[in-house]
């Protein structure tokens, strides 16, 4: 102990020492840390000093080089709800309840003129940049991209990610919930992950990269690994994503207090499926019965007496295809009005787990200097879900429709595990009130306007305010940036970028009154398009999401002019009186869609999916083979060997142990998928159609423990898609199992139920038993598509 004490009364005399004698200073200057650059990234750091001095105690060192965030910089929070229509929150007049929001709302400002694409990755490029979706390549989604520019899918590097700025710029990032940024041929181990959420901006990372997953049994990245989610009965995916973003928060405040720190707070609802526990669908019950016109009627008065919209405003038409509620027969009402009480349950849930977070940042006393931006909605509500609803929604890509009767047998389960569940096109209308139409239409405020809530106390006087300047969601980035005290770079990496495109909208922040800046904004989705210009919208509606294909051609689509001033919910067209400016406003947009690539237009839909016929890239290419390890999991459409409507071969090289169990290779889940796998030492294969019914091909006898190659060979009927087949299973060379399979299934089986070798992920495509993992040796599994 006295030999610590006199050490340690040694090393201070030294250091005192030290001090009192002359430094010898550096050959070069250190640049001034607060003159810094910050419009060239990375921030380039001083050059490093030579010295001449031999003896470190006679020099001075320089001041560590570190970026930090400009003095004062406030944390920022994007939250973006999922298919949320402007109708659909009590903030803003729909019939939901969202306290959370109210309370934001009645500390901050609404905004009833904010606009986002009318879909969901567009939209999310968009906000996360401040350009066009356009100009991110993002046309449309990225699984229905194109070689044409402005539609690869594939972020241009003119661009750079606002949360990478930020990054660069000393806040932490974290982004949770969905992405849907990345190209599918890129969601695999071999990349590219320049365009995962890790390597756009976000140090960490927790979601579902597609576009919507089961909230149940979701596929789950934590940065680029595949994650298991727990086993328990009350998981639910919103749950678990506010979990690990308040972990985070609390965390990143705990070690570094000072830092500032950027939070994309993105859940997968309301998006279908609609997933929510059955306690919250059930505060709902009776809660629709008068069916959707009278809702639609009902929004508009709350809407009337919110200041929401102005007093004479009136119902944009209801579109024609949308069958009146009175003339809906008994069983129709009954299943349409439960399919909205879980939709109505799944947004109040979700707007709880919001709370959920906010609490947790009002608890580390951190709130007053939190910028907080709620948008609610990435577009319009869905009408995907066709005239009826779905059970379960992949019937849509197949081409199956669902009836009313076979829906009504799962009435008292709609919205848990055992449903995949979406609601009628009826309820998407009424729930983008007052406007006529749904999300994918660009030209219809009811497919882009959305409500959004801004939260600041540190930087905003006013309280429960209305702020009526147009906003659209590239403006987020730039509002982002200047309250921030950044800059938009100019350059990154040595790669001169764009000028950014959105207009900040903090001036309205502290004047209502405020001249409105973002004068000019083009909409363009599937041929759906309009432009706005200083309050006038012209636009043409050529599909509405309920149909998969134009009834007519882009030439013929008949164009509308709207005084949006002076009629929010466009129901009143002025052009048949205006016709020059109908015609300069149609100029207009021509000349924005040049400029910013999104001529030449495309309203294709179905066969955007076809990767080769659109151009795109697929892991697979014009490959016929490709032989699977053991552990390969979370294999999309886009990374899997496909097998639709087709012959094919499953060769699986194992080595079974007695009572051989689990999955040699899979692809999909309970709601349509197919799996070759061994239970109770027989080896059997399963083909799930949709969810409807399932084909069985199981040996009679059980394997004894050894090394097999297992064969499963299926010969496709042909005549086209959708068709049957036989299907044969060896065991080293002998026949054990043959049986037929009526039809398979043309489209894909999921989005977010993938393919596995050695388990089953996600929801399971047949019964396995106790487990899914296969408990012997898996070598290698062998897949040849054959002619």
């Amino acid at each position: 102990m006295k030999f610590h004490i006199k050490f340690s009364l040694f090393i201070g005399l030294m250091v005192f020492m030290a001090c009192e004698t002359k430094k010898s200073e550096p050959v070069a200057d250190v640049s001034d840390r607060g003159g810094m650059d910050r419009t060239t990234l990375p921030i380039k750091e001083p050059p490093r000093p030579r010295y001449t001095e031999l003896d470190a105690r006679n020099a001075t060192a320089p001041p560590r080089f570190e970026v930090k965030a400009p003095e004062g910089a406030p944390n920022v929070i994007v939250i973006l709800i999922d298919d949320m229509g402007f109708g659909v929150s009590e903030a803003f007049g729909g019939p939901v309840s969202t306290p959370t929001m109210d309370k934001l709302a009645t500390n901050g400002l609404k905004y009833n003129r904010f606009h986002t694409t009318a879909l969901c990755s567009p939209t999310r490029v968009a906000l996360l940049t401040g350009y066009n979706h356009h100009s991110n390549n993002m046309g449309c989604i990225a699984e229905a991209a194109t070689t044409f520019p402005g539609n690869t899918g594939v972020r241009p590097q003119t661009i750079t990610p606002m949360a990478e700025v930020l990054r660069q710029n000393g806040f932490n990032t974290a982004a949770f919930g969905k992405y849907h940024e990345t190209p599918p041929w890129e969601i695999s181990n071999s990349g590219p992950q320049d365009r995962w959420p890790t390597r756009s901006g976000f140090e960490k990372f927790y979601g579902f990269i597609g576009g919507e997953t089961n909230q149940w049994a979701p596929l789950i990245y934590d940065g680029i690994a595949i994650v298991e989610t727990p086993e328990d009965p009350n998981y639910h995916f919103t749950t678990d994503m506010t979990n690990q973003a308040i972990s985070w928060v609390q965390f990143q405040k705990a070690l570094t207090p000072d830092k500032p720190f950027f939070m994309y707070f993105a859940p997968g609802a309301t998006h279908a499926p609609h997933h929510v526990p059955k306690m919250w669908a059930d505060k709902y019950k009776g809660k629709f019965d008068q069916g959707w016109d009278k809702v639609r009627e009902q929004t508009l008065e709350r809407q009337k007496k919110l200041g929401i919209v102005p007093e004479s405003t009136t119902l944009a038409p209801k579109p024609k295809d949308i069958k009146d509620w009175e003339s809906l027969s008994d069983d129709e009402k009954k299943l349409f009005t439960r399919q909205m009480e879980v939709y109505a349950g799944f947004a109040e849930h979700t707007d709880y787990e919001v709370g959920r977070l906010i609490a947790s940042v009002e608890e580390l006393g951190i709130m007053d200097n939190t910028l907080i931006i709620f948008i609610a909605g990435d577009n319009g509500a869905s009408a995907e879900g066709q005239m009826n609803g779905m059970y379960q929604e992949m019937t849509y890509f197949s081409g199956v429709a669902e009836t009313v009767p076979d829906m009504l047998k799962h009435y008292n389960e709609w919205g848990s595990e055992s449903t995949y569940p979406h609601f009628a096109a009826g309820w998407a209308v009424a729930m983008d009130a007052p406007f006529s139409y749904t999300k994918q239409v660009a030209s219809d405020f009811g497919g882009t306007r959305n409500g959004m809530i801004v939260h600041w106390p540190a930087g905003i006087k006013g309280k429960g305010e209305m702020r009526s300047q147009f906003g659209h969601v590239i403006d987020i980035a730039p509002t982002v940036f200047e309250v921030t005290k950044l800059p938009a770079p100019t350059v990154v990496n040595g790669i001169q970028q764009d000028p950014i495109e959105g207009t900040s909208l903090a001036y309205t922040f502290n004047d209502a009154a405020a001249a409105e800046r973002h004068k000019v904004q083009y909409f363009e989705m599937f041929g759906n398009r309009a432009v706005y210009q200083d309050g006038w919208l012209a636009r043409t509606i050529h599909r509405p999401a309920w149909k998969l294909a134009p009834d007519h051609k882009l030439q013929e689509d008949q164009w509308e002019l709207f005084n949006a001033n002076e009629d929010f919910s466009l129901a009143n067209d002025l052009s048949a009186q205006n016709a020059d400016k109908l015609k300069a406003m149609q100029e207009l947009f021509m000349k924005e869609a040049e400029k910013y690539h999104v001529l030449p237009l495309d309203d294709r839909l179905l066969e955007r999916t076809n990767a080769a016929l659109m151009g795109r890239p697929t892991v697979m290419g014009d490959r016929t083979s490709v032989t699977y390890g053991e552990g390969m999991r979370g294999m999309g459409v886009d990374i899997f060997i496909d097998l639709r409507s087709k012959s094919y071969t499953i060769t699986a090289d194992v080595e079974i142990k007695a009572n051989g169990n689990g999955v040699m290779v899979c692809q999909g889940g309970r709601f349509g998928g197919l799996s070759f796998y061994l239970k109770n030492g027989k080896p059997s294969f399963t083909y799930n159609r949709l969810g409807l019914e399932s084909s069985h091909i199981i040996a009679a006898q059980a394997l004894k423990p050894g090394k097999y190659t297992l064969v499963y060979d299926f010969k496709y009927d042909g005549g086209g898609p959708g068709k049957g087949g036989v299907g044969t299973i060896t065991a080293n060379g002998n026949k054990i199992a043959e049986g037929r399979i009526n039809q398979t299934q043309p489209g894909i089986f999921s989005v977010d139920d993938l393919a596995d070798v050695g388990v089953d992920d996600g929801t399971h495509v047949a019964d396995y038993g106790a487990s899914s993992r296969f408990n012997g040796k898996i070598n290698k599994v062998m897949i040849e598509q054959k002619k």
